[in-house]
């Protein structure tokens, strides 16, 4: 009898699962940073939800019991992220609209302790309890007099590198240096100085503190660099300098030793595979622990819904002589142990991506991503801690995973997601979307574009072609002065292989790709004309144009052996405009007025005036305050426009569904 009921229970779900739709990202909650108490019995993580008017997001701390898996609410403001608990677990710390807070975990509000005019970041307790570090890019000038009341906004730029993606222009005057903080409201005490960033403040036992740092202006003319330096009693003094650049960085229990994940410098390569190194606090030759463990430390694979505020993590952890960290393998993202001597033990396993993770007082908290899970807090053994998300109301389906063979006999790994209606023998309209980066990998993570398309009747595939990352160091670099390229043949490989199965529709496929894979989806449409319909994300159609105007410097010959002056040629021959006559396909462009990491200029509207002046069908749509991270932690409103934008103009010219906001 109890067999029975839980069979028609599940039925009964079944029947009434619906198709998963572009607005249901309203109601997504999602997890950032979580931190697990001293004693073990607790974790506090950041939920983020979309707020009132759907513009953006709203953070709180919430707490839960690792026994019992209960949650609660710990805080009730609006823009509360990066939890500290104190080291002896009875207080938190965590920043409250940029500003440093401090509650009791036994009861009572939460005051404000910092009185800076400027957004602080990367509290961090030192270790007697009785004060708090953190980052913060404040200066004299803060609090200094003002000129007639008038402060200018004009920019001095002398600097190749002047501007980032979502900050717009960087200010030189300004560094991010480590500030000490009392307990009690009042004055905050620098701690660092120079004409240069610091990061990842640690403080050993005796109270002195490491960090890292690249002190070069212009560090963009030279290969990879850093430096790690040691303050105690007030003196700066330099530890290391490495050919590498780190991140991360996290000192052992024992104060003995440093810890970090870093990219060489030479060679000089298009991906250079992170790794994770240790060196001693005095100093000296830094080991590479992950030598010979070839994939991607520190990384992860890549989908559209991790915490769009509120974000972060633990990082690297160090527990009983080894290593803890996340490493991007084959399309997941696990949980791995790496002992002093290089030897790594894979601490998760399955067909999931682990996007976080916290380890204190003997205790595991992992968040946890799959093609079905948006993102879910497990203990190491998988017994479930939260449970956010209900997505038992949808009709999901788990992709099917296909590794098959390009033109020169490599395997590619790649997923369909299909249409969780499809009749057996059915064909369906396909669209290919193509991952950017290029140094990036999509796996087995939850992916709501896919799943909403999938829902409205197409198959999406979504390939690794070379260049991803997650497959080590060879494959990730072959790309190098050759892209796009075979990457291209890699995608068509995947798309060969659904045709000639018979799955899909060959007079209904369409190409769509974001950053790299806006750049690659111009490409694809000017080489071949079997796609009826393309959409174009963030995208670059011109290298030259690109290499002049975006955010990022490719000063060293990673990408390119030189500068667009230089060889003209390269950079001609590689870019999807100079192959704009070829194009045929009607073509809708998405763009973020505010992206500067593939500026407007430099790709969609190059393609859209172009294509207009041949009177090829091609239409733009513009996004209003949109950074190049309009996909992933957009505005939400924007964000399900863009995905109605996105089928709409698949509908209209794969279905035939009129769509007159695209006509003139």
């Amino acid at each position: 009898m109890k067999r029975l009921l839980l069979i028609l229970g599940a039925l009964t779900a079944s029947v009434l699962a619906r198709p998963m739709t572009h607005q249901d990202l309203f109601d997504f909650q999602w997890i950032g940073e979580v931190r697990v108490a001293p004693n073990g019995q607790q974790a506090v993580f950041v939920k983020t939800v979309v707020d009132a008017k759907k513009t953006g997001y709203d953070t709180s701390l919430w707490i839960v019991d690792l026994q019992d898996g209960k949650a609660r609410p710990l805080t009730f403001g609006t823009r509360d992220r990066s939890p500290r608990f104190s080291p002896d677990g009875s207080k938190l710390a965590f920043v409250r609209n940029g500003a440093l807070a401090l509650m009791p975990l036994e009861g009572g509000e939460a005051q404000i302790i910092s009185d800076l005019p400027r957004m602080l970041n990367a509290p961090v307790w030192t270790p007697d309890g009785r004060q708090l570090a953190f980052v913060y890019d404040g200066n004299e000038e803060d609090n200094g007099p003002k000129k007639d009341g008038y402060v200018s906004d004009v920019a001095v730029i002398n600097r190749a590198h002047y501007r980032v993606n979502g900050g717009g222009n960087l200010n030189f005057k300004r560094h991010r240096h480590v500030w000490l903080q009392g307990l009690s409201k009042g004055k905050a005490t620098q701690v660092t100085r120079g004409d240069f960033d610091v990061s990842d403040p640690q403080f050993a036992a005796d109270g002195s503190l490491f960090y890292a740092s690249d002190p070069r202006p212009e560090g963009y003319y030279e290969p990879n660099y850093s430096e790690i330096h040691r303050v105690r009693d007030g003196v700066d003094t330099l530890v290391a300098k490495l050919p590498l650049s780190i991140s991360g960085l996290k000192l052992s229990p024992d104060g003995s030793r440093l810890a970090f994940h870093a990219e060489q410098g030479q060679p000089i390569r298009s991906y250079s595979q992170p790794d994770l190194y240790v060196i001693p606090v005095t100093g000296g030759t830094p080991k590479n622990l992950t030598a010979d463990y070839d994939f991607d430390m520190g990384s992860g694979v890549a989908g559209d819904n991790s915490a769009p505020a509120g974000g972060g993590g633990q990082g690297i952890v160090w527990r009983n002589g080894e290593l803890l960290d996340i490493t991007a393998k084959r399309g997941r993202a696990i949980l791995v142990a790496v002992s002093l001597d290089g030897k790594a033990r894979e601490l998760t396993h399955g067909d999931q991506a682990v996007q976080g993770f916290a380890f204190d007082g003997g205790q595991f908290v992992v968040k946890i991503s799959t093609p079905t899970v948006l993102n879910e807090l497990y203990t190491l053994d998988g017994r479930p801690l939260t449970r956010l998300n209900d997505f038992s109301r949808f009709d999901l389906t788990q992709p099917e995973e296909l590794n098959y063979k390009s033109f020169d006999g490599r395997t590619i790994q790649a997923w369909v997601q299909w249409p969780p209606n499809r009749k057996p023998g059915q064909k369906v309209p396909l669209l290919l979307n193509i991952h950017g980066g290029p140094h990036a990998a999509y796996g087995f993570v939850f992916d709501h574009e896919f799943q909403a398309q999938a829902a409205r009747g197409y198959a999406v595939l979504y390939p690794n072609p070379r260049g991803s990352t997650s497959y080590g160091q060879e494959f990730g670099n072959l790309i190098q002065h050759h892209y796009p390229g075979d990457d291209y043949k890699d995608l068509m490989a995947g798309v060969d292989l659904l045709l000639s199965r018979g799955d899909v529709d060959a007079e209904r496929l369409g190409v769509t790709g974001g950053s790299g894979g806006g750049l690659l989806t111009n490409w694809t449409v000017g080489h071949t004309q079997r796609f009826k319909a393309a959409v174009s994300q963030r995208d670059i159609a011109d290298w030259a144009a690109w290499w002049y105007s975006a955010d990022m410097t490719l000063f060293e010959p990673t990408w390119f052996k030189g500068a667009p002056f230089e060889n003209p040629a390269e950079f001609a021959e590689r870019s999807p405009i100079t192959f704009v006559k070829d194009i045929h396909t009607p073509m809708l462009f998405i763009l973020g007025d505010s992206d500067t990491r593939t500026p407007p200029e430099a790709g969609g509207e190059q393609m859209f005036r172009a294509l207009k002046y041949l009177h090829r069908i091609a239409v733009m749509v513009r996004f209003p305050r949109e950074s190049h991270d309009l996909s992933r932690s957009g505005e939400p409103w924007h964000r399900v426009e863009r995905l109605d934008h996105i089928v709409n103009w698949f509908d209209r010219w794969l279905l035939g569904v009129p769509h007159p906001e695209y006509e003139i």
